[in-house]
Parts: structure tokens; sequence; C-alpha cells
């Protein structure tokens, strides 16, 4: 018997104001690996991850998660399946008015089962996780640079110490250098603590430093899923743009 997928979308149907953004949209995807959402602007990958963390509901089909529909569990089974993944928003959504520290310790003061000595510990570690130091918690988003509010959104993300992560654009508006380092942080913690990443990406050197599998969004489903180099080669418009001459980046 073939082990439960972390995530399986089936027969996604999506509309906004009476258009189809996904229809009978199909995705399975297994433990550990790390899949590279693409599509062009509008096609709804954003709108995909929401749906996965259940902050949106699509008009049909199911949104499984360890084998559990999130649209149809109990409200207790929702709330527990959530705590396993894990959400970095594009810019980071840290709250404003908090500090670094505060903004880790959100979702672990939301469990109401740990004292303060124990949160203490755990954002400190998780600090230490995203190679910043226990002084930056002082700091407020505000004083912070475009990549450590990136790394502050990762710890916070990882707080709870989900097995799924979702990442959206998670290297977008950094330059060249913070991006390549953000990506080995972000593989070398996905191999550490062993977990299933699905990310939105437009960039093709995270695609190449992250993904394991690439996902392809377009005309309302997913055209083409597998390992990169096989889906470089799908005969679409939307693959043949999107790689173009850079095929080699991914190889």
């Amino acid at each position: 018997m073939s082990q439960t997928p972390v995530v399986e979308l089936c027969g996604i149907d999506t509309l906004f104001a009476g258009r189809h953004v996904h229809r009978d949209l199909n995705l399975r995807v297994e433990a550990g690996q790390i899949v590279g959402l693409l599509g062009g602007s509008g096609s709804g990958k954003t709108t995909l991850l929401r749906e996965m963390l259940g902050l949106l509901h699509p008009n049909a089909g199911s949104v499984r998660l360890f084998g559990f529909d999130l649209n149809h569990a109990d409200p207790l089974k929702q709330r527990a399946v959530r705590r396993r993944l894990g959400m970095l928003f594009q810019q980071g959504a840290l709250f404003s008015a908090l500090s670094v520290f505060d903004n880790i310790a959100f979702p672990l003061r939301e469990l109401k089962c740990l004292d303060e000595d124990w949160i203490r510990r755990l954002v400190h570690l998780k600090l230490a996780m995203v190679e910043l130091e226990t002084a930056h918690g002082k700091l407020m988003p505000a004083e912070l640079s475009g990549g450590m509010i990136k790394r502050v959104a990762l710890a916070r993300a990882l707080a709870l110490e989900p097995e799924l992560l979702l990442l959206d654009e998670p290297t977008s508006g950094l330059d060249p250098d913070r991006s390549q380092n953000f990506v080995d942080l972000v593989g070398a913690l996905q191999k550490e603590l062993g977990l299933t990443v699905v990310m939105v990406t437009h960039d093709l050197n995270t695609l190449a430093g992250l993904a394991t599998h690439v996902a392809v969004l377009a005309d309302q489903h997913i055209i083409a899923f597998g390992p990169k180099d096989e889906v470089m080669t799908v005969d679409h418009p939307f693959v043949t743009g999107f790689f173009g001459a850079d095929r080699r980046k991914l190889l």
C-alpha cells in the first residue's frame, strides 16, 4: 500500500466573481518532496497555497493534508492538521507592532500549553536555526533588512515544528547573494528536519537550488508535474517561455 501523500488536491474548482481560476485541478505531493509551483501571473498559484493552508475553500473538490480533508474534518481535527504545517508569506507578513521575539512566539503562545520559560527557549532555538542571534529578538520589523525579515518569517513558520512548509515567492525582493543564502538555508533545514515543501516561485535559481519536483499551473489546472528535467521537456507555451534558453540552470 502506498504511503498517504502529504498534500492531495482532487478535482479542485475555484471561482472568483463567476470566473474559474482552477478547474478540475489535481496535485499529489509525497513526503520529503520539494515542489516548485510555477504559473503565469493571475494563474492562481498563491490561491492554491491559501487553499492548502485552509484560508480559502475551493468551490468544489477536496484538499487533503496528511490524509485529512480540510473542508470536512471537525474543527478540532482541522486545528490539529494545521499545526503540522507552516507558511512563509511573500512579504513575510510579520506583525509590525510586535518584536521579532514576539512574532516567533505568537504561534507558541496560541497553543496555551507552554509557559514563558519554554517559549523563550524555543524562540531562541528557532532564531539559531535561521542563523540569527538572540539579540535580534529585541528588534522590531521596521528595523530589519529584507533578508532578515525572510529569516524571521521562516523562524515563525517553523515555530510549531511543522512537517509541511508552504513558501510564497521565498526569495522575492532579495539581491542575488541574499537570495542564494536563503535558498541554502531552506535547503539545509529541509534536510535536517525532513520537511515536505511546496513553494511558489518564478526564480530559476531558487527552483534549481531547492526543487526536487516541478508543478506547472496553466489553463486552470496542473498541466505537468514531475522531476525538473522531465517537466522542462513538456510541449506547452508557458513551459517553453518560462525555461527558454535558461534550461541549463536546472540541469
